[in-house]
């Protein structure tokens, strides 16, 4: 079996954000589609396209109106056909989003629910419940949403009376699918064989931990614990058991295909739980978190991958379209450039966000201009790190995002945003590149993600991970400069001295196939 999604780089596409080709300042699928080669020529093998399904955008696409059907914002199915066509023609595989805790309030099925009324089969496919208190004017529990507020709405029913409620783990507009309902199942297992007979390489499952509510919706014991953003904090609304059931039924529709189509969860738990979701019959990948939200601190990053490791293959990840771009995050350009090497380099999967290869930074995005529904509800955005990508120096259709003349980009373009762009060459562009070809040669020596890592710090702020086959990664992380591991640098995320130290915020790739020579420098190849 051709398990392409175990070594993969897969350059992620938030298709808003990406290319616009018809001029209305947001990104869609012909602008994907021409550009593939740029992505293509980056060394990615597969990429992946966030939601782009029919839906009213109440959260930019995970809102679901329409499982099948791509939203006339950004094309159509005819249009998507073509992304398919043109990305396997240029060797890259396609992982489409599918978004199963919940659909959008204009979902058909949702509409007919609120029109049946109370104790109705339409009703028993999400989560309507009775109030509390006098007049049912009290939430069913005391769960709070991902985005801030209540998890549960109040509808109107008939002759305009206060009504039942709805659970909503993220925005209102977002009703969550009961799961314990068998009628779900079977609503997606044909959404999974639409996108599969298709031709699409895989799936990536939004919240995929989510799903399964605990039996009766208890209360949360202190709901206060529960931070903004994170679902894992509600243990009732995530990780139950019979999740694990939905995944085993897909795993069997997706290995009867002539090639296997990839299951890829979002599973934002701690490594010891989110290993469960990659057992043999279950998932094939589920991203690994831990790197999102950890300091940058030698000893956290070696403990993290350790910890990883221990539990099988790992999707590597320091970027994605919810979390604040590396060099804000980390404080610096090169520490994002030294992460991303790093992350390149280490056995199993990695995931890169679309303007991560150019550097970019986190964006600050005016109060007025902000999109994201958890703004209003939490005080988070996440609009900063969805800025439209820079193509061009010259600003002429935002730096090129969309044609000369255009309306607007959806999000503002600060000023400068040229020169990150693409015809700029930025120096992460050309590490990027570096970086995928030599991994390539390394997965034709037969690396791969098999491959045993040692870790260590050393020096007090030396991080170090020695993969099998002699190959190892080093990364300064303090704030000065450390004795250069034994052995040739390959690449580097950064200048070196020359006098046998690494310079902080700085990454490298190691050969250890054979010691350096009597005064070998450091160098690439």
């Amino acid at each position: 079996m051709d398990s392409w999604w175990r070594d993969a780089v897969v350059y992620q596409i938030y298709p808003r954000s990406f290319a616009d080709s018809d001029g209305d300042g947001v990104g869609d699928l012909a602008g994907i589609t021409a550009r593939l080669g740029y992505v293509a020529g980056l060394g990615a093998d597969a990429v992946w396209l966030t939601p782009f399904q029919r839906s009213p955008q109440a959260d930019h696409g995970y809102d679901v109106s329409d499982y099948r059907d791509v939203d006339p914002l950004f094309g159509d199915l005819a249009a998507f056909d073509a992304l398919l066509a043109e990305a396997h023609a240029r060797g890259l595989r396609v992982i489409v989003d599918v978004v199963p805790n919940h659909c959008s309030a204009e979902h058909p099925l949702f509409r007919a629910a609120l029109a049946a009324g109370p104790g109705s089969a339409e009703r028993a496919r999400f989560h309507f419940a009775d109030g509390r208190g006098p007049g049912g004017d009290e939430p069913p529990n005391n769960w709070p949403s991902v985005f801030g507020g209540p998890a549960w709405t109040r509808v109107t029913e008939a002759g305009g009376r206060p009504g039942q409620w709805y659970l909503h783990q993220y925005a209102p507009e977002q009703p969550d699918w009961n799961w314990r309902n068998p009628r779900t199942a079977e609503f997606f297992d044909d959404v999974l064989r639409f996108w599969f007979d298709r031709g699409v390489d895989g799936l990536r499952i939004d919240v995929a931990h989510g799903l399964v509510k605990a039996q009766g919706l208890p209360d949360l014991p202190d709901p206060h614990t529960v931070a903004p953003m994170r679902l894992r904090g509600n243990p009732l609304a995530c990780d139950q058991d019979e999740v694990h059931d939905v995944y085993r039924r897909w795993r069997v529709l997706a290995d009867s295909y002539d090639p296997p189509r990839a299951l890829i969860g979002e599973v934002n738990l701690d490594p010891e739980r989110a290993a469960r979701y990659v057992r043999p019959d279950e998932l094939h990948q589920a991203f690994a978190f831990a790197f999102v939200t950890a300091p940058w601190d030698a000893r956290r990053w070696r403990d993290i991958g350790s910890r990883l490791l221990a539990h099988g293959d790992v999707t590597w990840v320091v970027e994605n379209h919810d979390v604040v771009r590396t060099p804000t995050r980390y404080g610096n350009a090169a520490r994002a450039r030294a992460a991303l090497l790093t992350i390149l380099g280490l056995p199993g999967a990695a995931y890169v966000y679309q303007g991560q290869e150019l550097g970019l930074p986190e964006v600050a995005v005016p109060s007025s201009a902000r999109q994201d529904p958890a703004w209003a509800r939490s005080g988070i955005s996440r609009d900063g790190c969805r800025v439209p990508l820079p193509w061009h120096r010259d600003p002429a259709g935002a730096f090129g995002f969309s044609p000369a003349g255009s309306a607007p980009p959806w999000l503002p373009v600060p000023r400068g945003w040229g020169e990150h762009a693409t015809e700029a060459e930025p120096e992460t562009l050309a590490l990027c590149r570096a970086a995928l070809a030599l991994r390539r040669r390394w997965l034709a020596d037969g690396l791969g993600a098999d491959d045993a890592v040692e870790w260590a710090v050393h020096d007090g702020d030396l991080l170090l991970a020695v993969r099998g086959k002699g190959l190892a990664v080093a990364v300064a992380m303090g704030g000065r400069p450390v004795p250069l591991p034994a052995g040739d640098v390959m690449l580097a995320s950064g200048p070196l001295t020359g006098d046998g130290h690494l310079p902080p915020d700085t990454a490298v790739w190691l050969s250890r196939r054979r010691p350096a020579g009597p005064g070998r420098g450091p160098g690439s190849p």
